[in-house]
């Protein structure tokens, strides 16, 4: 049984000029931005892969990927609006980064399409657009974010991710590794900024409703995060 902590994404090339005799998997670990990967000719040797090792934290001996991973969500049969707005942005990014772009399955959100995941950072985009897609490549190579259409990172919880991004666009701050999770204290993510810390409380509500695809006509309550306080914690003396 796959440990619920574990996501498996399906991934194709957006141009499949011929299948190839073996199958590649990647590994990829957001908190520690870490990104192996290995090749495998039956697929059978899938089984073989410790998953409770990895889960623990014991990663298999695979080669280091060093280059980002462009994840773009063009799954049709789970959301129309998926592959018609994937895949425009997968062609795009084929045509720059044709190594580091996939098309793959089911990311989340369907409402935000196109959505792109960045990995090994597990960093989610939504309302991606083949525009806004080069952009966001090069923000990234500079090691900066899209605060426009950053949604959060896959290693926080939904709470965690909405405190990451609000308090980066109230201090107007798009690099990478200039915030960092202290600590969380119930609905409270405590983040630290330069020389300071920020406590962001947020509440979770489900008053909200929207279309959640393109295949369904009615609105449905969606959870919605609202930043109740945000404030600067005073200087440990």
């Amino acid at each position: 049984m796959l440990h619920r902590s574990i996501k498996v994404l399906l991934a194709r090339r957006h141009h499949r000029a011929h299948r190839d005799d073996h199958y590649r998997i990647f590994l990829a670990v957001p908190r520690k931005r870490l990104l192996l990967r290995s090749t495998f000719v039956d697929p059978r040797e899938l089984l073989d892969v410790d998953l409770d090792g990895i889960v623990e934290g014991r990663y298999p001996d695979w080669p280091r990927v060093e280059d980002s991973m462009y994840c773009v969500c063009t799954h049709g049969r789970h959301d129309a609006c998926c592959a018609e707005r994937g895949r425009p942005v997968a062609a795009t990014l084929t045509a720059s980064h044709p190594q580091q772009t996939w098309e793959v399955s089911h990311v989340g959100g369907d409402r935000f399409a196109g959505n792109l995941l960045v990995l090994p950072e597990g960093l989610y985009y939504g309302r991606v657009d083949p525009a806004s897609a080069e952009a966001l490549v090069a923000l990234h190579a500079d090691g900066r974010l899209d605060l426009d259409r950053l949604r959060g990172r896959s290693s926080y919880p939904m709470p965690v991710q909405h405190a990451e991004v609000a308090l980066r666009r109230h201090l107007d701050e798009d690099r990478l590794d200039a915030l960092r999770l202290r600590r969380r204290e119930g609905p409270t993510s405590v983040f630290v900024h330069e020389d300071d810390e920020w406590a962001v409380t947020v509440e979770r509500l489900e008053t909200e409703h929207a279309q959640l695809t393109c295949a369904v006509q009615r609105l449905s309550p969606v959870p919605v995060h609202r930043v109740v306080s945000m404030e600067r914690l005073p200087a440990q003396g």
